[in-house]
C-alpha cells in the first residue's frame, strides 16, 4: 500500500523553461532533439510534430505529419535522425528526419502487432527495432530488411521495455505486474527469469548499464529497483507518489532517478546511497509484541476472554502488531519510505534523525504527466501530459 504523502518544504526545484501547446489530444510521447532547440512529438491525434524554437521565443511545428492511426509511442536515434513511430493499429512506421528537421521521409512500414503498439525501442548496434503491444506480444525486427526475427509471448499486454547492448537481455514489464527477462538471439530468443513485486501493472521500466540496476513503476504508486548485478534478486521499494508511476528516466552521471506520475509529481531519487530492502510481512495469529490475539484467532479469544484485534505491519521490522503497538509514524528514506508509515513503537524509538534524512526531493508538475524525456547533456526534463501540454524544465538545480 502507498505511503500518504506529506507536503516538504523545497529548497532546490526546477525551472520551467518553456510550454509547448498546440496538440488536439494527449501527446503520449515527446524526446528532445540533442543539440538543437526542437522537441519531438506524438499524439493521439494522429500527428507527428517536429517543434523548433523560432526567434521569438516559441516552439512552432517545422513538421507537422498526420498518421493514419493514433500515434501511441515512438522512438528516435539522433545519430541517424531515424524515427520510429508506433500506431494505435498495430504498425510501426520508420522515418528520417532531414538534417534541418524540416522533412521527414517514409523508409519502411513494420506489421509488428495485431493491436495497439506501446513501447519502441531502436538497437542501433544490432540494427534490431524492439516492441510490444497490447497484443501481449514482444517482436523484433531488422531494421534494414523489415523482416520479423522473433517474438516472445508475455502473460498480459505490455509496455515497460528495455534492452542491454553488452548481454543481448531485453527486459519486458507487463499489466500482471510482472517483468519479464529474455536472452535475444539473432533469430530466437530464451527466457531467462521473471520478477513479480508489484501489485498494480508495470507502466515503466528504466535500465541503467552501469550498475546493471532495473527501475519498474507500476500503477500501484510504487517503484522497485531490482539489482541484477551485483546482489542479484535484491529488490528495493520506493514509495514517492500517490498515484500510478507513469514515466522513469536516470541520471548516469549523478545517479539520480527521475520518476513522473498521474499525479503530476516529479520526483528526484539519490541512488547513490546504501539503501536497504524492505522486509517480508510476517505471518501470526496474534500480536508479535503484546501477544493479543486477531480478530479470527477464536481460540486465543475464547481461552483469554479478550476481544480479537486488526493486524497491521511495521514496515520496519515486518512483524505483524496490532494498532496499539504501532502507534506511532515515520518517514524511512533508505528503505524508500519517503513519508511517514506505520512502525511498531520499538522501531520508532530505533530510528535515528540522520536515517529520518530525505533522498529525494518532489516537485509539482501542475499537470497529470504521460511520459518523460531527459537530455542529460543540458540537464533538461520534458514531460507530456494528459492536458495535451509538453512541458520542458531545466532540472540542473536539482539533478547536479
Amino acid at each position: 500500500m502507498a505511503a500518504e504523502p506529506q507536503p516538504k518544504a523545497l529548497t532546490r526545484k526546477p525551472l520551467l523553461l518553456n510550454k509547448v501547446e498546440g496538440s488536439q489530444e494527449v501527446v503520449n510521447m515527446a524526446a528532445i532533439v540533442p543539440k538543437e532547440d526542437g522537441v519531438i512529438s506524438v499524439s493521439e491525434d494522429r500527428t507527428v510534430r517536429v517543434w523548433l524554437k523560432r526567434d521569438s521565443g516559441q516552439y512552432w511545428p517545422s513538421i507537422y505529419h498526420a498518421m493514419p492511426s493514433p500515434c501511441s509511442c515512438m522512438s528516435f536515434n539522433p545519430e541517424t535522425r531515424r524515427l520510429s513511430i508506433g500506431l494505435d493499429n498495430g504498425t510501426i512506421s520508420e522515418f528520417i528526419l532531414s538534417e534541418d528537421y524540416n522533412k521527414m521521409t517514409l523508409v519502411k512500414n513494420y506489421q509488428a502487432h495485431q493491436s495497439r503498439v506501446m513501447m519502441i525501442l531502436f538497437v542501433l548496434e544490432m540494427e534490431w527495432v524492439l516492441s510490444t503491444g497490447q497484443d501481449k506480444n514482444f517482436t523484433w525486427h531488422c531494421s534494414e530488411s523489415g523482416q520479423r526475427l522473433g517474438g516472445y509471448r508475455t502473460s498480459a499486454g505490455a509496455c515497460g521495455l528495455q534492452f542491454d547492448v553488452e548481454t543481448r537481455h531485453v527486459f519486458v514489464g507487463d499489466h500482471s505486474g510482472q517483468v519479464t527477462i529474455l536472452k535475444l538471439e539473432q533469430e530466437s530468443c530464451s527466457l531467462v527469469t521473471t520478477f513479480k513485486g508489484h501489485t498494480g501493472g508495470v507502466t515503466a521500466l528504466c535500465w541503467d548499464p552501469i550498475q546493471r540496476v532495473l527501475f519498474s513503476g507500476s500503477s500501484d504508486h510504487s517503484i522497485i529497483m531490482w539489482d541484477i548485478g551485483g546482489r542479484k534478486g535484491t529488490a528495493i521499494e520506493l514509495q514517492g507518489h500517490n498515484d500510478k508511476v507513469q514515466s522513469l528516466s536516470y541520471a548516469h552521471h549523478t545517479r539520480q532517478l527521475i520518476s513522473c506520475g498521474a499525479d503530476g509529481g516529479i520526483v528526484v531519487w539519490n541512488m547513490d546511497v546504501e539503501r536497504q530492502e524492505t522486509p517480508e510481512w510476517l505471518d501470526s495469529d496474534s500480536c508479535q509484541k503484546c501477544d493479543q490475539p486477531f480478530f479470527w484467532n477464536f481460540k486465543q479469544m475464547w481461552d483469554s476472554k479478550k476481544i480479537g484485534l486488526r493486524q497491521h505491519h511495521c514496515r520496519k521490522c515486518g512483524k505483524a502488531v496490532c494498532g496499539k503497538c504501532s502507534s506511532k509514524r515515520s518517514s524511512i528514506p533508505l528503505m524508500g519510505f519517503e513519508f511517514e508509515v506505520r512502525v511498531c513503537d520499538s522501531c520508532h524509538e530505533s530510528i535515528t534523525d540522520e536515517e529520518r534524512a530525505p533522498t529525494a526531493t518532489f516537485h509539482d508538475s501542475k499537470h497529470n504527466i504521460v511520459h518523460v524525456h531527459f537530455d542529460a547533456t543540458r540537464g533538461w526534463l520534458l514531460t507530456s501530459g494528459t492536458d495535451k501540454v509538453i512541458k520542458l524544465w531545466d532540472m540542473t538545480p536539482v539533478v547536479s
